[in-house]
């Protein structure tokens, strides 16, 4: 199948990111949320980054005014499902959440649709299981930002076919991304290596072997890292990060056991720059964001 039109079903962070990538590159893009709130936000957030993509010289007034005209959203996945080729979730990273979407997906998708999942650790093959088309089923793991991040994973579960996996290759592509493919297995690649660093990262500031300032700084400057561990957690969210190092835990042993500093943050509320405290303090407008 032709992939034509993308359906992203839910509007928070990653999903308007991964619709402003699908709407830039060319594609008829509905960007679903049962939030009216969080549905504007999200094409607001659309609008101003292509805004200051143009202010910057990175994208033409042109394929500004295209992306806006291939952007809508809707507060149906259902109608969504009908209606698109592609379809990506990225709503929050909870196997339980995941299956009730591609449930859905299953139901209502058309014929020959291909399901995704923005996961960023969770089992393609377990979401596969639950819908009578595996092989059309497939991971695609952006990175925030989506609009500055050119890494695109892409996982192959067990039954995802030959076109399915091809088909993605060439979605990530047209957006812009630099893509890897990645065999299923616990963590991926990037989410597997973060995960050790970051928990690395909290074991020492609960030692007191360093501030969380100065273990950023070193990661940046020795080791050339872009961002610091822990700006990367509270940016990913830090109960995201422990519900990945759950999982890793979980499936590849005592390495993953998440640093009980990460787990008081995350009880106390502090998730990062969503709730406006994290590792560091970033107020009610960072939140917003």
């Amino acid at each position: 199948m032709e992939i034509k039109t993308i359906g992203v079903i839910g509007a928070g962070t990653m999903g308007r990111g991964i619709a402003y990538a699908a709407a830039l590159g060319g594609y008829r893009t509905v960007l679903e949320d049962v939030s009216a709130e969080m549905r504007e936000q999200g094409a607001a957030y659309i609008s101003e980054t292509l805004a200051e993509g143009v202010s910057r010289g990175e994208v033409t007034a042109g394929q500004k005014e295209k992306a806006l005209a291939n952007l809508s959203t809707s507060r149906s996945v259902e109608d969504v499902c009908r209606e698109a080729d592609l379809l990506i979730e990225a709503v929050p990273e909870e196997m339980e959440v995941k299956l009730e979407i591609f449930t859905i997906f299953d139901k209502f998708a058309k014929p020959g649709a291909i399901l995704a999942s923005n996961t960023s650790s969770l089992s393609i093959t377990e979401m596969a299981s639950i819908t009578f088309r595996a092989e059309d089923c497939i991971g695609m793991h952006f990175f925030d930002p989506v609009a500055k991040t050119k890494l695109l994973e892409i996982i192959r579960a067990l039954e995802t076919s030959e076109s399915t996996l091809q088909a993605c290759m060439a979605v990530g592509r047209r957006m812009g991304k630099e893509v890897v493919v990645i065999r299923e297995s616990p963590g991926f690649v990037t989410s597997r290596i973060n995960a050790l660093i970051g928990n690395e990262a909290f074991y020492m500031l609960q030692e007191g072997v360093a501030s969380a300032e100065d273990i950023d700084k070193a990661l940046k400057l020795g080791l050339n890292h872009t961002v610091g561990p822990f700006e990367l957690a509270d940016m990913v969210g830090l109960d995201v990060r422990l519900s990945v190092l759950e999982d890793l835990h979980k499936t590849l042993g005592e390495k993953y056991r998440p640093c009980p500093l990460l787990a008081q943050y995350v009880k106390a509320g502090r998730t990062g720059r969503k709730s406006g405290r994290g590792v560091y303090e970033y107020g009610k407008e960072a939140a917003n964001k």
